[in-house]
């Protein structure tokens, strides 16, 4: 309102108004009330020019503060501009109550540092790819290693140690420990064609205990699996009968096993060397052997399978076999067991070809053994296996009786010569 005041609404100064002429005022008093009023008019002034600084500053930071709310996350609790004194903070509940729930509310929300205009996600870490590779490496060997198990599996089966096993079980008696730990041996080494030796596996026992008979079974299920130039069945007494004939013997055994392992390798199959009547084999001829189980130079030689067939420390295996019959009540393996290592001292000091053999000891068959064997051989000559005859002709062999126990002389041996005379 004071500045829409202009001079004219004042009297000039040295001029009197009329009504003081007239009142008779003096000139020095009007003069004096002009110099006041126009001082209280300069501070009225003054003050509302203050006034209007001070709204202005006050108007300008509350725009810098909202701008500063805006463009940044959250206000910072502690500023750094001055205090002003203004009535608005006392009105306003924000900046007079700094701790109200409209305020706690708007620093929880400033705190979120996702923006408003996209979707809110966790932000992920960075993954690395080596983890990618490691997972495809893994993937790879589990392949391999399942792969080689399938083509083990596969080469395995070639041989068909299925019907050799149903085979054994028909046809051998009172051997079953040994029939599953020749087996076990056959599996673990055709399981794979590549060896760093060849497989030895020696058959020692009584006259009559079925070895001979072992090593014409195996000799017909490999000729049906492998062919029959890849088996070879030696018989010492038969292909050399003589001492002279024992150079052309060496020569001839040594020649045939090497054009065997050779077409062997050439059609990637194992070659079986079934050895018979090993106790009547000469020493030249031992060494012989010894030379191809146990080849220097040549890795063909190293996958084969050598059968020797002998009863080599028969009369110990049978002294041993008759002193722990008690043992051999809960089974056959603990006494195998036991007699393994006296037989391998035993057939080291005999000949060395017997040094990395495994050993496959055939024990003593009982009466009831026998008598198996004769139901089996009169089946297969027509004749009806009657109970009682066959226990009579059981009965006509002689027996090692130990206890209860009775163990067959000639284990069946004479079984054949009993049936072909009835």
């Amino acid at each position: 309102m004071f500045l829409n005041h202009t001079p004219e609404c004042f009297p000039k100064m040295g001029e009197q108004d009329p009504s003081d002429r007239l009142r008779g005022d003096h000139p020095k008093e009007t003069k004096e009330n002009g110099t006041g009023s126009f001082s209280q008019f300069s501070s009225s002034v003054r003050t509302m020019v203050r006034i209007r600084q001070k709204y202005q500053a006050i108007k300008k930071r509350r725009l810098e503060i909202a701008a500063a709310s805006s463009s940044q996350c959250f206000i910072s609790p502690r500023s750094t501009s001055p205090k002003v004194f203004t009535f608005e903070n006392i009105q306003d509940p924000i900046y007079s109550n700094p701790s109200s729930p409209r305020k706690r509310k708007k620093k929880r929300k400033g705190r979120v540092l996702y923006p408003s205009s996209s979707l809110r996600a966790v932000p992920t870490k960075e993954r690395s790819r080596a983890k990618k590779c490691l997972y495809l490496l893994c993937i790879i060997v589990f392949l391999q290693v399942y792969n080689a198990i399938e083509n083990l599996d596969d080469h395995v089966l070639k041989y068909d140690l299925d019907g050799l096993e149903k085979t054994l079980k028909r046809e051998v008696f009172g051997q079953q420990e040994v029939a599953e730990s020749l087996l076990g041996h056959l599996h673990d080494y055709l399981s794979t064609y590549v060896h760093n030796k060849p497989l030895v596996l020696s058959l020692h026992g009584p006259t009559g205990v079925g070895k001979s008979h072992v090593g014409r079974l195996l000799a017909q299920h490999f000729r049906s699996v492998v062919g029959d130039d890849l088996v070879m069945q030696y018989f010492v007494l038969h292909h050399c009968p003589t001492d002279d004939d024992i150079p052309r013997c060496t020569k001839s055994l040594d020649s045939h096993v090497s054009e065997m392992v050779t077409q062997a390798e050439e059609e990637e199959k194992i070659p079986v060397f079934i050895f018979d009547e090993v106790e009547h084999m000469p020493r030249e001829l031992l060494d012989t052997l010894q030379d191809l189980i146990h080849p220097k130079n040549n890795n063909e030689y190293l996958n084969a399978i050598y059968i020797l067939i002998s009863n080599l420390g028969h009369e110990d295996i049978t002294k041993f076999v008759l002193h722990n019959s008690s043992v051999a009540v809960s089974g056959h393996l603990s006494l195998i067991q036991e007699l393994n290592p006296w037989l391998r001292s035993y057939l080291e000091r005999y000949h060395m070809v017997f040094l990395e053999a495994d050993l496959l000891p055939f024990m003593l068959l009982e009466k009831s053994n026998v008598m198996d064997c004769f139901i089996d051989e009169m089946s297969r000559e027509g004749f009806y296996p009657d109970r009682s005859h066959v226990e009579r002709l059981a009965e006509e062999l002689s027996y090692y009786i130990v206890g209860e126990r009775e163990f067959s002389h000639t284990g069946c041996r004479q079984v054949v010569a009993k049936v072909n005379l009835l």
